[in-house]
Formats: C-alpha cells, sequence, structure tokens
C-alpha cells in the first residue's frame, strides 16, 4: 500500500514507474553524478513496454522476431499473418515490483484469427493494477483509499505479402485512471485516455549453414504513436512512450527433436530526451521538449545533450535463447540491458514452457543484476490455447 497526500499524488502516480524502475541510489554508489542518473526519458503510461508474456520474459524480453503466437499482438502483431495455427488465445498473470509492493500486477488477454491463407485479425487487452493507494490532504486527514489503474486495448490487421514479408496496423485505447481530486490553487487531477497505433513489419526466409537450412527473421514495431497525456487541469502534457523496436532472430534445426533459437532486439523511445538546464532552468544543452508528437519522433534521433554517445546510450537491448526438444519442452534464459544513466534496468531472465496438444503453459522468472532492484524476483506465467 502506498500512502500520499493530495498534493502529492500524480507525482506519485505518473512517476512512480520512473522511480521503480531507475536506480538513481545504485547508480550514486557505483560513482555515478546525480546529473548522469537523471537522464531517464519521462513519458507516460510506461507500463506499455512491459512484455507481458512468459516466452518473450524469460529471452531477455526478446520477441520481435520469434515464430508468431497468440502473444505476438505485443511484440510485433504482423507476426500473426504467418501463424501455424488458425486461432489462439493467450493469457498472462504477473504480480509485478513484489520488492516494492505487494498488490500490483499486470494481465494481458490477447487472441487472433487468420481471415484466409493472406491476412489475419488479432485483438488484446492489457490491464495494469499499481495497487491501492491511501489518499490524505493537506493536514493529512484521511480521504479514503483508491487503486489506480491503466488499461490498453488492441485491435489489429495483419496481411502478408508474398511468402516473406507482412505488415500489420494496430490502433490502440489507452485509459489511464486517477480519481478526480482538486487540490491547493484550484489545480486538479483526472483521469486520461489517449489514441495511439503500431506500425510492424515481420520478414522471414532461409539460410544455409553447414548444408543445412535454417530459419532467418528480421522484425520491427513502431508503436504507441498517439496524442499526449495530462493528469492535471495545468499540468504539462506528456509523450507516450512511443518506441522503435527492431530485431532479428535464427532458427537452428528448425522442426527437429532439437531446435534452437536465438534473438535479438533493439529498443529506442521515440520520444524527447531531456534538454541540461542550468540553475536558473535555462536550456544550456539539448532542446526544448515542448514540441508536437510528429517534431518529437523525429528529433528524437538528434536531441540528446550529450550527443551521439548520449543517441546510442538510448537504446537497450534484449538477448534471448530458446531450447526445443521434441517441440514440447522449452528451455529458455536471456538477458535485457539498459544504460545506467537511461534506466539502468539491467537483468537476467530464465523461463521454461511446455506443449501438450494445443495447449502451452510458459513460465518467467527475472534475477536483477541492480543492487535492490524493485524488479527483482519477477515471476510471469502464460496459458495459449491454439485451434486448428
Amino acid at each position: 500500500m502506498i500512502f500520499c497526500s493530495l498534493r502529492s499524488f500524480l507525482l506519485v502516480f505518473v512517476l512512480l514507474w520512473l522511480y521503480v524502475l531507475e536506480t538513481t541510489a545504485q547508480s550514486s554508489a557505483n560513482g555515478l553524478s546525480a546529473s548522469a542518473a537523471s537522464r531517464k526519458i519521462p513519458t507516460a503510461v510506461p507500463f506499455l513496454r512491459i512484455a507481458p508474456d512468459a516466452k518473450i520474459g524469460a529471452m531477455g524480453d526478446a520477441g520481435v522476431a520469434t515464430p508468431a503466437d497468440a502473444n505476438a499482438l505485443y511484440s510485433n502483431p504482423s507476426k500473426i499473418a504467418y501463424a501455424e495455427e488458425k486461432a489462439a488465445v493467450a493469457i498472462s498473470y504477473s504480480p509485478w515490483l513484489r520488492e516494492l509492493s505487494t498488490d500490483m500486477y499486470i494481465t494481458y488477454l490477447g487472441g487472433y484469427h487468420q481471415i484466409d491463407n493472406k491476412s489475419a485479425l488479432g485483438i488484446s487487452a492489457k490491464y495494469f493494477s499499481m495497487g491501492e493507494i491511501q489518499l490524505r490532504d493537506e493536514l493529512f486527514s484521511s480521504l479514503g483509499s483508491y487503486r489506480a489503474t491503466d488499461l490498453a486495448f488492441d485491435a489489429t490487421y495483419a496481411r502478408r505479402f508474398g511468402s516473406a514479408l507482412s505488415l500489420a496496423t494496430t490502433f490502440r485505447f489507452i485509459s489511464s485512471n486517477i480519481p478526480d481530486l482538486t487540490g491547493v490553487n484550484g489545480q486538479s487531477s483526472t483521469s486520461a485516455t489517449a489514441l495511439a497505433v503500431d506500425i510492424s513489419a515481420y520478414h522471414k526466409s532461409e539460410i544455409v549453414i553447414g548444408k543445412r537450412a535454417h530459419g532467418l527473421a528480421f522484425g520491427m514495431n513502431i508503436s504507441n504513436i498517439g496524442n499526449k497525456l495530462s493528469y492535471l487541469n495545468s499540468g504539462e502534457d506528456m509523450f507516450l512512450p512511443t518506441n522503435l523496436k527492431l530485431g532479428s532472430a535464427l532458427t537452428i534445426n528448425p522442426g527437429s527433436p532439437q531446435q534452437l533459437l536465438v534473438a535479438l532486439d533493439l529498443n529506442k523511445l521515440l520520444v524527447p530526451t531531456p534538454p541540461r538546464l542550468n540553475a536558473e532552468g535555462e536550456i544550456v544543452a539539448g532542446r526544448n521538449t515542448e514540441r508536437s508528437v510528429v517534431s518529437g519522433i523525429l528529433g528524437s534521433f538528434s536531441d540528446a545533450p550529450g550527443g551521439f554517445s548520449e543517441e546510442i546510450s538510448e537504446v537497450s537491448v534484449g538477448i534471448g535463447l530458446e531450447y526445443l526438444i521434441y517441440q514440447r519442452l522449452a528451455i529458455r534464459g536471456g538477458f535485457s540491458y539498459e544504460s545506467p544513466d537511461k534506466g539502468n534496468r539491467r537483468y537476467l531472465t530464465a523461463g521454461a514452457g511446455y506443449q501438450h496438444s494445443f495447449m502451452k503453459i510458459d513460465f518467467s522468472y527475472l534475477f536483477s543484476t541492480v543492487p535492490n532492484s524493485p524488479l527483482a524476483n519477477s515471476l510471469r506465467i502464460s496459458l495459449m490455447y491454439a485451434f486448428q
């Protein structure tokens, strides 16, 4: 349970994720300056960037180019046009940030149906509960409690072009729910909604290594392109976590009793980088973040105050492995890295999956490599059922 005054409620709600996902204290302990530790890019509704399913979670969050299933609607919706099954549904659950709170969790439900041999439709919903927040006024009198929640609902259309390429468009409705309250100076908080779109692509082919054919795939997903959000009637609008994900996956000995999958993902937020300010609050390096969504996306490749080196530090990396035995038992592992200056999310992942007939179950576990990280010991579980 989290306690906060009325004035600080917005700060708790919007910045809680930023606080728990970065490790300023650990960075300072490692000799980083406060300015370096504060270079994380703030966005609204950051839960949209969390991989909800256990398979991707066990592979270092790398999944933009891995083989299609019902959970592809999160990582790369265009893959469902090449799914082997006619239709599938999946549900995932994760108790979240157990090092910080005992009542946060994420649930995800998704499914797709192939209309014909060229196109497919998919729908999904992602729900995040921030747990119970105890509200208090300026005199610290109790105003009761409230459970802040975020919800995203998606609809996808994917279409293949030939035997190697597929494209998809996803439309997303986002609802971020906080209590409607009025604080000092007439400032009030309110729930917020947004509309967003994803554009994704998937390309698969074969590569011959040692006279044997193996699967090679590439994926791209530009997600959460949409309007800004504001939780205060006089507050600054915040960008959605617009993100560019690029990756590749190599499947060694596909379809054999012993199959190995290697995946690599690169991620970059397409959101303005905060400028460096002097003591008077004037910009001394970088650009003003009060820009349009389009300007923010286009400028995100060149607006870092630290130049090219800081732009590179904004790219996070996910690496994953899956060893599949007799197309039934999967053993997985991975590693995810984010620069200490940009959030410092660094962790090892592990998990397993088992498929029986058309039913599949997956587990994943996260081992943080950052001391005292609230992400440590995160567990995810996913169930999926396929229809022929």
